[in-house]
């Protein structure tokens, strides 16, 4: 085994498309860490679960958990808007307060059963010309390519996560020093934030590591503190990179450079092969 980096930051995001919180450590199961995207809004016009790439003002907003979570329990999350209103996410008027907010019908839930299919489901396109619609999803000018779809679970076409999870593609999401330096070097007018990635595990990479290295790692495991990850695809960016969220400004660069000098990917998704706790410093081996 080698060592490949060291773990600088755990992030867990209890509200999906929210900011999240850091952690010195944390349980990491086969669905990633404890109590990561744990709630979710579903737009009721559009008829589907949907987080900050059609509603981006939610990455202005934050969420934390009120008090410890217990394993088969939905714990409260209290949810704090960006213009300072603080409210719990079980609280009888937590709906209309962030449908006011984002000016849409919205409505709040924990994570649902698998079995809940029609809540995964997902509802109607904003555009009736399919290309149109994942250009606006992704992000991508037209002159742009789409990225490569067939690399994802084909359920995702049908549902807006993996059944039972409020996930993108997969329960672990792993971003490098390295990669964002890389980026800064290509881009050096673009802020280039971890934040701005929604990593769950952020990895300093030793001095000389340099470019795209978790692209590397891809059908290969890591060992992290005493749990095991397989990294499955890199991760495909979208519009999220380049919006405006606490400290950092609006800017369609940084998702230009991505699609352009790094095959549109920055970071990589990751499965849990043996669960185990993780912590801030432990050596990341590539087995």
């Amino acid at each position: 085994m080698s060592i490949v980096g060291v773990v600088g930051e755990l992030w867990r995001f209890p509200f999906k498309s929210m900011a999240g919180e850091t952690l010195d450590g944390a349980w990491v199961g086969t669905d990633g860490i404890a109590g990561d995207r744990g709630w979710a809004l579903r737009d009721e016009e559009a008829g589907e679960v949907r987080g900050a790439k059609k509603l981006p003002r939610l990455l202005g907003c934050s969420a934390r958990y009120v008090g410890e979570l217990r394993a088969g329990e939905t714990t409260p999350v209290r949810i704090e808007l960006s213009d300072g209103q603080t409210f719990e996410s079980t609280d009888a008027d937590a709906a209309r307060r962030l449908s006011d907010f984002l000016g849409r019908e919205v409505s709040v839930w924990p994570r649902q059963p698998a079995s809940d299919r029609d809540h995964y489901r997902r509802g109607l396109p904003d555009e009736a010309d399919f290309e149109q619609e994942l250009r606006q999803i992704f992000g991508r000018t037209s002159d742009e390519p789409l990225p490569d779809l067939t690399m994802f679970d084909p359920e995702l076409m049908e549902f807006t996560s993996p059944l039972g999870t409020y996930f993108d593609a997969l329960p672990l999401h792993l971003l490098t020093t390295a990669t964002l330096e890389r980026l800064t070097k290509l881009n050096d007018t673009a802020k280039f934030d971890r934040r701005r990635f929604r990593p769950n595990v952020f990895i300093t990479t030793p001095a000389g590591a340099s470019g795209f290295v978790e692209t590397d790692w891809c059908g290969r495991s890591l060992e992290i503190g005493h749990a095991v990850i397989r990294c499955e695809m890199p991760t495909v960016r979208c519009s999220m990179t380049t919006q405006e969220q606490d400290g950092l400004p609006k800017d369609p660069s940084v998702l230009r450079t991505i699609v352009r000098d790094a095959n549109q990917n920055a970071g990589v998704y990751a499965s849990v092969i043996r669960p185990g706790r993780v912590a801030v410093g432990d050596e990341v081996r590539l087995v």
